[in-house]
């Protein structure tokens, strides 16, 4: 093994710095013999001979005479010196004719194109970018120095991919007109990967362990994928800072890590890698004390101070307090706050005294809010989202607040705050709210697989940014049929919603829409349920998070039967009739505290809804759902959601079964087919549905490997359980029996795609009964939880 060379700037350069000045000492002696002794004479004419490109007017700028002026063997000198300096010509002459000074050169060359042979890692667009950057490409003065130069550069490329046994040679051909096509040949080699990482000093805590906390690891299964076998010396100063933090969160302030030790094997293929450590002692803290301008707010500091005495100094808690502090701070206007944690440390007893230095800097009031960005939605789209106001004192728990909001609108991928001095006034700055647009028309898409209806589609379209005007506006065709057999749901929805209705943040939603429902195969028996209505609902923000619903759907609804229908059906044509006419009042409560609608780590949802039926279905529906997001580390997110639905007539007339709830798929249990618990039909064997629903979920996800910090691509596995509870099909209506759920298990993948949020899961169901129908793989894209 040999040690890898390490080139820093100045050393990687040392030999075109030697070269350069062996040229100028060249030149030096050789620009005497250029510009021949000659008898001193004022030039009657300049005449320039050998330009091709280069305009005549440039060298005549860089002569130091004019014509009428004496000329000299030093101007005849100094005239060299400055074309040379300009870099377009590799020889340059002075001769004289009489009173008449001719200057001769020869251009350099240029660089007509740029070739590469045996690059496959690389786009040649890619690297022909690069190199410009650095000076040298096409239409560029060729230069042997910049040829070494772009060698390097191209040679930087191949070693951040981790093949370091890269082989560059170059062939120059000369073409018409002084130009030269140059072309790269490159014996790429093969990747060198991490054969071993070492960490040398450790005493209080294992190397594997240790090991847990590196990025980079030695190869693996999955590694062909994340790369992280694949050398990077910004990954291991990271690893090493990681380290760091590790023994700091455990009371060890003297740790020092060493600059670690990299060597690779001579055929360039393996690499190891050797950390050595001090550990030194844990630390106990035996004082907590503040200092510094703390403004008379002693008691509110106090109280964000997470580290206690007696405790292991702990580097974690020293940071959140730290961070606590400034934040506070931050809020009450001094946005430029800084906290400083100073241990002094007693090395004989290994204990430390802590001192929190405060320095609340000036205050400072925001001047102008800023957005940037949004190439699609209006300014006024972001603005009414955003609760720091302009010419107010800096507030960051109304920036955050602002962040949160814009996040939750499903507008945007990213978005990010900055806030930029003003020049000449220190008490002001100016806030940039800077976001990133996604997508946000939807194509909805579904397929699914089940041993009785076969292959399942649904499909559907959406636009929740409308015209960049922050509304949302739905033309909704979807269809779920048998692609095999007969029967299947269809729909059409056009609806608007204006969250911005009112100034105050009232949203409106109107809709119209057609629903025709037919039973699947697997539902023996048959009808058709026909519906067809329109709706207006307002939303009232009472708080930041919450709002309260009010609305009312006037709708129609038919029903079709055969000599099959269920007999449940037939019973509600008894008591209902085949057509009815309802305006269904509804209103409800929802509180929304998640960080994102679109991939949400920490925070909850909850929502109440109660649904009235009047005229000719006379019934009441209770619906309550609860979600919650819990952050495990940087990584990981524990979720939970809890559904919950009741039904009931009141009236004579048991509650109308087209208005009966469904569960089974995605989005309630899954691994059972959709809308297959609960009762069944006892004659046709057709599901039914039910008036009453629990359904409760589990779901930890994780990222995907090589995606980084993208939230929107996860895995996660999850635990689902659930049942429907109604009409049993001989006109009783079942209570809810919490030993009637069905439960599953499985994994799946998350991913907020460029047509809607997709899940893929597939389930293990694990109690399902004869009469259950089960589906293990499942897909949906332009689905929720």
């Amino acid at each position: 093994m040999f040690a890898r060379r390490k080139c820093s700037s100045s050393n990687c350069f040392a030999p075109l710095a030697r070269r350069g000045r062996q040229l100028i000492l060249a030149l030096l002696c050789v620009m005497p013999l250029l510009a021949s002794a000659f008898t001193p004479f004022v030039a009657s004419d300049i005449r320039v001979e050998g330009v091709q490109r280069t305009d005549a007017g440039t060298v005549f700028s860089q002569l130091p005479f004019k014509v009428g002026q004496k000329f000299d063997d030093a101007l005849a000198t100094e005239s060299i010196r400055r074309l040379y300096a300009m870099g377009l010509f590799s020889d340059v002459r002075v001769e004289t004719n009489g009173t008449v000074a001719v200057i001769i050169v020869q251009e350099r060359p240029t660089i007509a194109s740029l070739a590469f042979t045996g690059m496959r890692e690389f786009e040649s667009k890619t690297i022909i970018d690069t190199l410009r950057q650095v000076g040298f490409g096409e239409g560029r003065v060729f230069d042997k120095a910049m040829l070494e130069q772009a060698k390097f550069e191209l040679k930087q490329q191949y070693l951040s991919k981790g093949k370091y046994g890269v082989e560059i040679s170059e062939t120059i051909t000369p073409l018409p007109r002084n130009r030269v096509g140059i072309n790269f040949d490159i014996f790429e080699g093969k990747v060198a990967k991490i054969h071993e990482i070492k960490i040398v000093g450790n005493k209080a805590f294992d190397e594997s362990d240790l090991l847990k906390l590196f990025t980079l690891t030695t190869p693996g299964w999955l590694t062909w994928y994340t790369n992280t076998d694949q050398y990077s010396r910004e990954k291991l100063d990271k690893d090493i800072e990681a380290l760091k933090s590790y023994y700091l969160d455990r009371g060890y302030l003297e740790f020092k890590a060493e600059p670690p030790q990299v060597t690779i094997s001579p055929d360039r293929l393996d690499i190891f890698i050797t950390v050595t450590i001090n550990e030194g002692e844990p630390y106990t803290i035996t004082k907590v004390k503040l200092a510094g301008n703390l403004m008379g707010l002693d008691q509110e500091i106090e109280q964000l101070v997470q580290v206690k005495a007696d405790d292991v100094f702990n580097g974690a808690k020293t940071n959140a307090t730290s961070k606590a502090i400034t934040d506070y701070l931050a809020s009450l206007g001094y946005a430029f706050a800084n906290v400083n944690p100073n241990p002094i440390l007693n090395k004989e007893k290994h204990t430390a005294d802590l001192t929190f230095y405060v320095d609340p800097s000036r205050r400072v009031y925001v001047r102008r809010v800023q957005v940037a960005g949004n190439q699609r939605t209006k300014d006024s789209v972001v603005r009414r989202e955003i609760r720091q106001a302009e010419a107010a004192w800096y507030d960051s728990n109304s920036i955050k607040l602002s962040k949160d909001r814009l996040e939750r609108t499903a507008y945007f991928k990213e978005v990010k705050v900055a806030t930029e001095p003003v020049p000449g006034s220190p008490d002001q700055v100016d806030l940039v709210m800077d976001v990133v647009e996604k997508p946000t028309g939807m194509l909805n898409l579904g397929v699914g697989y089940g041993q009785v209806q076969g292959v399942l589609l649904t499909a559907g379209i959406s636009e929740q940014n409308a015209f960049g005007s922050g509304t949302n506006l739905t033309l909704q065709l979807s269809t779920s049929a048998n692609v095999t057999t007969t029967g299947g749901n269809s729909s059409a929805v056009l609806s608007h919603t204006d969250p911005y209705f009112t100034n105050d943040g009232i949203s409106r939603t109107t809709s119209v829409y057609y629903r025709n429902m037919v039973p699947y195969s697997n539902n023996p028996g048959t009808y058709q349920v026909r519906t067809i209505g329109t709706g207006l609902s307002f939303g009232v923000p009472i708080t930041e998070f919450d709002r309260i619903f009010v609305g009312a759907n006037l709708e129609n609804s038919q029903i079709s039967l055969s000599e099959n229908s269920p007999a449940t059906y037939y019973s509600y044509v008894a008591n209902y009739g085949q057509s009815t006419n309802a305006v269904i009042l509804n209103t409800g409560w929802a509180k929304d505290t998640r960080d994102s609608a679109v991939a949400p780590t920490k925070g909850s949802f909850t929502r109440l809804k109660m649904d009235i039926g009047t005229m000719n279905l006379q019934y009441y529906m209770l619906s309550a759902q609860q979600q919650y997001y819990m952050p495990i580390g940087r990584d990981y997110t524990l979720a939970f959601n809890a559904l919950f639905d009741y039904g009931k007539s009141y009236s004579s007339n048991p509650y109308p079964i087209i208005k009966d709830i469904y569960a089974g798929g995605i989005g309630t249990v899954r691994g059972y087919s959709p809308n297959t618990l609960g009762p069944i039909d006892p004659v046709s064997g057709t599901y039914l549905g039910g008036s009453k629903r629990v359904v409760g979920n589990a779901q930890f996800y994780f990222p995907f490997p090589g995606s980084q910090k993208d939230r929107s691509l996860r895995w996660y596995a999850f635990a689902d359980a659930g049942q429907v509870y109604g009409n049993n099909g001989y006109g009783i209506d079942q209570g809810i029996d919490l030993s009637q759920l069905r439960y599953s298990v499985g994994v799946g993948l998350s991913w907020e795609s460029p047509m809607g949020p997709l899940q893929l899961s597939y389930a293990r169901p694990l109690n399902a009964s004869s009469t259950d129908i089960t589906q293990n793989f499942q897909f949906q894209i332009g689905t929720g939880f």
